[in-house]
């Protein structure tokens, strides 16, 4: 399914030379703007699980740029770069922060003493455990805008894009933004808000090539919501299942709880830590394929209204929602491990001939026609309820049978005797065993075998009990294995969807209530609305209110949704975020202290301030049906905003200046070289000393729009950029230059169209009619791999493969393969065998270039017939194999190759 594909760095003399980013991406695509979630960059950068954390800051940061300058590697921008740093949240998002810092804290305090009565009991019964590493705990928490850590991590950002434009010649024509935690909103919510103003400018080009970094499934909404015909998500490889060291002897196969302080089985063998190191992998998420894949999904006959496959694709993001999002919690009948989303769009296609258009429409819901799908879901909810705890049953049953048949393996003996006393097979013919020599001593060993099978328990270890010391106990009694039982304990469900009277246990038992209160009912079904209003209001126009939220931890059943045609859906305007250390005052355990200012703090751990209800010591988490914590619902209390506030008013005079800093909001920062159009202009707004706002001249950075302002300690021509790291070297000679940049403004009531914009060309369809329907022998058809859809094919003549596959004793032979045929209209060799990767056919061979495919190397990338916008006429680069195939598509070249949304890159 997919095509590993890489060209490593290259390492002369022990030092790591990078690859020519400047040259033709080797993925056969040329992107145009990449965007980079930093967050997603961050965490795997500051405590990543695959290998031994940085020792110190210096070190996180380092790994950072590594790690960006690996990603330009792969993806090769040739207009834009942003990366932007998650700010401040809106209210909405804060409540997920908040009980995934409270989890984080907690975790990590119960993951030290779990580590430390482990090793005690370890020691105790005189196992080996290495010598415990004193190194101060990194506290994630900190990864949160108003930090110490995201201060510097901005400054060390600064210089990372200083130095880069000065020296790496892929950046020569690269415009680079960079948006720091001062910035309010999250990472992926400003790019997205980036590109839906440029797209709103007359000067936009409709056919950008956009890439998106990024590990969040949102991501792909996302992208699917800007309605750009050319939008690519690259993500590291999600591999299931590695296996990860103990944290106490650092060998495979078992947990902390799990550790017995076995020796490693070789003498001097290292922690296995330090052996998981390699480099991560990524793949590549082609969203116009994925399109194609829901226009066949979604496309329905004899509508009583036009079809629009961009508007069915907005409601299809829209009814993604009730699976969950970052906002609000699922519906309790669509579980997305069940097939909810495939169960919403076949309610949606019987439904919508009913409600006379579309759900969305940029943006916006029309809830008389979203009440008519959910009634729709309501009507099966009860069956959704027992068919879940049926197939719950069905693979628990499977399960056992498993551990049965598991069981049986391991029973079989471990000493099998050989000769004439090994166990032969019934029927088995002409095989005389070899005659026993020592028929005494063969005896012997059967029964000393036989004796140690028995008193070993069925884990291997002997089946001696202990005493509380450690030592055998004299009595030798064997002890019951601890996983003797067939199934894990599993927690008590309370709510029993699955019988009468589901819907009185649930809201009693989480809301407190009984199901009678209709009006409260009514409450949570219109707060739930609104959270769905505002999360598609978030996804297609922006932050629609920072200060709305849901204000409950569970949602209504959607049987529920009565009336919803009523409820509100506008939203206060011309709200405003928090502040840096206000978010984290609202986010951030008591434990997590220590980032805050002094006075601040104490309102966290002061038994007499006003707002430490806030900050809970303990608290439940309701696993809400799930088999683990991680799964379940954090039960903390809701932060009353302006209680907030009227405690924070005491303690704000107690800031310093520096923390006064920290605590503001900031500005985007766009910054380019020397070779840049836009240099010279921005060179020249600082030497006029310019106070006032002013455009980007759009034909002198891409096509860009946005307002400059001058800021207090830019990066200059001529003046030397410090490295805040001591590791690495200052930019001395220094040509670059920075300015601060603001995104187009519109009105606040304006509307950004979710449409295909004019002038915007799809990309070539790569799935055929022909591949919908299911083949003679019953398999789906598979997309194939990569961007280009034409990549010449291997071609082995006749004696590689006598050489590979056709090795027979005695010598050289010139008998051709079986599977290799010669017929006699083709003077080439045909490969016959079905399950191999390589073809010889004469109309695939390549016949050289042709003179038009040299004309297109003198363009930067071939917008077709109408001329070139101004920035594309200044931007030279060679031609690429992907320019060439592409023109050899229209001319007899081979036939072309499905592709599929997953493909791994070149790097």
């Amino acid at each position: 399914m997919v095509l590993l594909l890489f060209l490593q760095s290259k390492e002369v003399v022990g030092v790591k030379v990078q690859n020519d980013t400047s040259k033709p991406n080797p993925n056969e695509v040329e992107f145009d703007n990449l965007y980079l979630d930093m967050n997603g960059i961050i965490h795997p950068c500051t405590h990543p699980e695959d290998k031994p954390a940085p020792k110190n800051e210096d070190e996180m940061m380092v790994a950072i740029f590594e790690y960006i300058d690996r990603l330009f590697n792969i993806v090769r921008p040739r207009r834009l770069l942003y990366m932007a740093i998650d700010g401040v949240a809106p209210r909405a998002k804060m409540n997920q922060q908040r009980s995934r810092r409270f989890r984080a804290s907690k975790e990590g305090v119960e993951l030290v003493e779990e580590k430390r009565r482990v090793r005690e009991e370890v020691k105790s019964k005189g196992g080996y455990l290495p010598p415990e590493e004193i190194k101060e705990r990194f506290d994630s928490n900190c990864i949160t805008p108003g930090t110490e850590f995201m201060d510097n991590l901005a400054k060390c950002l600064r210089y990372y894009v200083g130095d880069r434009l000065n020296n790496d010649p892929g950046w020569k024509n690269l415009a680079v933004i960079l948006s720091d935690a001062s910035v309010p909103g999250e990472g992926e919510h400003k790019i997205m808000d980036f590109i839906r103003r440029q797209r709103a400018q007359p000067n936009h080009d409709p056919n950008t090539h956009h890439c998106l970094c990024g590990a969040d499934a949102d991501l792909i909404m996302l992208g699917l919501a800007t309605h750009e015909p050319n939008f690519t998500i690259i993500r590291e490889e999600f591999k299931p299942n590695q296996p990860k060291p103990c944290g106490l002897c650092g060998q495979l196969g078992h947990e902390v709880k799990d550790c017995q302080g076995l020796p490693r089985e070789k003498p001097g063998e290292q922690v296995v830590s330090s052996g998981l190191v390699c480099e991560q992998e990524f793949i590549f998420i082609r969203l116009s394929v994925l399109r194609e894949y829901l226009e066949r999904e979604l496309t329905m006959a004899s509508l009583p209204f036009p079809f629009e496959v961009e508007r069915s694709i907005d409601d299809w993001v829209f009814m993604c929602f009730f699976v969950g999002n970052d906002f609000l919690p699922h519906l309790p009948s669509l579980e997305i491990r069940e097939g909810a989303i495939d169960r919403l769009v076949g309610i949606y296609k019987n439904v919508v001939h009913k409600t006379g258009g579309y759900l969305t429409d940029s943006g916006y819901v029309n809830l008389n026609r979203v009440q008519m799908i959910m009634q729709a879901v309501g009507e099966v909810e009860d069956n959704i309820f027992k068919k879940r705890k049926e197939d719950d049953e069905n693979f628990k049953r499977r399960q056992k049978e498993k551990r049965k048949r598991m069981k049986r393996v391991n029973e079989r003996p471990a000493f099998i005797p050989t000769g004439q006393f090994a166990p032969q097979a019934l029927g088995r013919r002409g095989s005389n065993p070899q005659a026993i020599q020592n028929p005494r001593q063969a005896a012997y060993e059967m029964r000393m075998q036989a004796r140690d099978q028995q008193n070993m328990s069925p884990s291997g270890s002997r089946d001696t009990s202990f005493t509380s010391d450690g030592s055998p106990s004299p009595g030798g009694i064997k002890r019951k294995a601890e996983n003797d039982s067939d199934s894990e304990p599993e927690p008590e469900d309370n709510i029993r969807l699955w019988e009468e009277g589901w819907k009185q246990r649930y809201y009693k038992n989480k809301f407190d209530v009984d199901i009678s209160d209709e009006k409260f009912r009514h409450k949570v079904v219109q707060s739930y609305v609104e959270g769905l209003c505002w999360v598609l209001r978030y996804y297609y126009q922006g932050c629609a209110s920072w200060k709305w939220f849901y204000p409950f931890h569970y949602a209504p059943f959607a049987s529920d949704f009565m009336d919803i045609a009523d409820c509100p859906t506008d939203f206060e305007k011309s709200t405003k975020p928090f502040k840096p250390l206000e978010q984290l005052m609202g986010v951030f355990p008591a434990a997590s202290g220590n980032f805050l200012p002094e006075t601040w703090r104490k309102l966290m751990s002061d038994p007499d301030s006003s707002i430490i209800d806030f900050y809970p010591d303990d608290f439940a988490i309701d696993l809400n049906g799930k088999k683990y914590a991680w799964q379940g619902v954090a039960l903390l209390p809701f932060v009353d905003e302006r209680r907030l506030r009227a405690a924070l008013e005491e303690v704000y005079p107690d800031l310093t200046l520096d923390e006064t800093k920290r605590n503001s909001l900031g500005n985007d920062l766009l910054a380019v070289g020397k070779a840049h159009p836009l240099c010279d202009f921005v060179l020249e707004l600082y030497k006029t000393n310019t106070e006032e706002a002013i455009d980007v001249p759009p034909e002198l950075c891409h096509g860009i729009k946005g307002k400059l302002t001058l800021e207090e300690d830019a990066i200059l021509p001529g003046r030397a950029v410090p490295s805040p790291v001591p590791l690495l070297r200052d930019v001395t000679y220094n040509t670059a230059i920075s300015i601060r940049f603001k995104d187009p403004q519109f009105q606040e009531d304006f509307i950004f169209k979710a449409v295909f914009l004019p002038g915007a060309r799809k990309p070539p369809p790569v799935l055929k009619p022909g591949d919908w329907e299911r083949s003679s022998n019953g398999q789906r058809w598979n997309p194939k791999l990569n961007f280009n859809p034409n990549r010449q094919q291997v071609h082995l003549d006749p004696s590689a493969f006598r050489t590979l596959r056709h090795k027979l004793p005695g010598g050289y032979h010139n008998t051709p393969p079986p599977y290799y045929q010669t017929h006699s209209r083709d003077k080439q060799p045909r490969l016959m065998h079905q399950g191999s990767q390589f073809s010889a056919r004469p109309q695939d061979m390549w016949q050289g270039p042709s003179s038009s495919f040299n004309q297109q190397q003198q363009q930067y990338r071939n917008y077709g017939n109408e001329p070139p916008l101004a920035w594309n006429r200044m931007q030279q680069s060679q031609g690429s194999a992907y320019q060439y195939n592409q023109q050899r598509q229209g001319r007899g070249g081979p036939r072309q190759v499905i592709q599929g949304c997953f493909m791994y890159n070149r790097s």
